[in-house]
């Protein structure tokens, strides 16, 4: 039986160290290298998240153009994208270190499967817990300055500290969720699956708007001219 990949109170550090490290996330965006592996993906999932949720925050400003909060939405649209490929990347990893994916096939959209007959098929990914891991560890960690503000009340600090705790608690069991789902893949009691996200309104070939704003393009030929019969 193989051992887990990585365990749900590692990943917390990670998230938490990271939050906390001077620059990030724009100033410490991961390097894999030529071969990334398991946490360097955890660790680009998470710079995206936090990248998106700075960009959430700019993008609710209501004193500046409308051309800077349309390029807060182009980024939070590019971060979106790079989140979910990158919690692919992580489901693809823990699938082949845990045996239930033939690794030459594991990034292709038809992976084969190696899961062991009788186990149950788990509808939540280890990636889709992963990713919503790093979420709750920028909520903590939000919520936890609002605990420690002095422009404020003593109310807002306490009813702060009472999310804080909630929150904890959620990111707690989805931990534990995700320490018991590796562990009974290990075994062979359970597995999940990869689930290309396919992002359409990201791809100009899918995307319908996309797709007749660049035929209107192609018509109207170089400078705006008209096409020719």
């Amino acid at each position: 039986m193989p051992a887990p990949p990585l365990h749900a109170a590692d990943v917390s550090a990670l998230h938490d160290r990271l939050l906390t490290s001077p620059g990030w996330p724009q100033a410490t965006a991961p390097d894999g290298g030529p071969t990334p592996g398991l946490w360097h993906w955890v660790q680009t999932n998470h710079h995206h998240n936090s990248s998106l949720w700075a960009e959430e925050d700019l993008a609710r400003r209501t004193t500046v153009a409308e051309a800077e909060i349309a390029a807060n939405k182009r980024a939070i649209d590019r971060h979106n994208q790079a989140r979910n490929d990158a919690t692919e990347r992580v489901d693809e990893v823990l699938l082949t270190a845990l045996g239930l994916v033939d690794a030459a096939s594991a990034r292709t959209d038809a992976p084969v499967s190696t899961v062991p007959a009788g186990a149950r098929l788990n509808s939540e990914t280890g990636g889709s817990i992963i990713d919503r891991m790093s979420i709750m560890a920028l909520k903590i960690h939000a919520m936890r300055a609002q605990t420690e503000r002095r422009d404020v009340d003593t109310a807002h600090r306490e009813a702060s500290a009472v999310k804080l705790a909630r929150l904890q608690q959620q990111r707690d069991d989805l931990g534990a969720c995700l320490d018991a789902l590796l562990a009974d893949a290990g075994a062979g009691r359970a597995y999940f699956k990869v689930y290309r996200q396919f992002k359409m309104y990201n791809d100009p070939r899918f995307n319908p708007v996309l797709v007749q704003e660049r035929r209107g393009q192609q018509a109207a030929g170089p400078a705006g001219a008209a096409s020719q019969p």
